[in-house]
């Protein structure tokens, strides 16, 4: 599985199956980042070609590396996160210090 990011792709912005001749982030990792994944409704309805896609809140790696958009946090916290997730519920993302 993986997610297209390539806006000439049909599937921009989507779940895709692999292999893909466009350009995707592969979900299945070594570093086990992607084991539990949040999508984030960005640019999800409509999709708009070359906006952006897949903001995601997953596992953070264990030095809680920089990612390429996405929010990072331990997996002992996403699982607490995705208990008190209702389906209304709407993510507020700050830069809290």
């Amino acid at each position: 599985m993986g997610w297209c990011d390539d806006p000439k792709s049909k599937k921009y912005n989507q779940l895709i199956y692999l292999p893909s001749s466009y350009s995707y982030e592969k979900l299945f990792r070594r570093e086990n980042v992607y084991d539990i994944i949040l999508v984030l409704n960005y640019n999800m309805r409509p999709i708009k070609k070359n906006k952006g896609s897949a903001i995601f809140i997953h596992v953070a790696k264990k030095k809680y590396s920089r990612t390429r958009g996405c929010i990072a946090v331990s997996k002992v916290d996403l699982l607490k996160i995705i208990k008190d997730l209702k389906k209304k519920t709407k993510v507020k993302i700050s830069n809290q210090k």
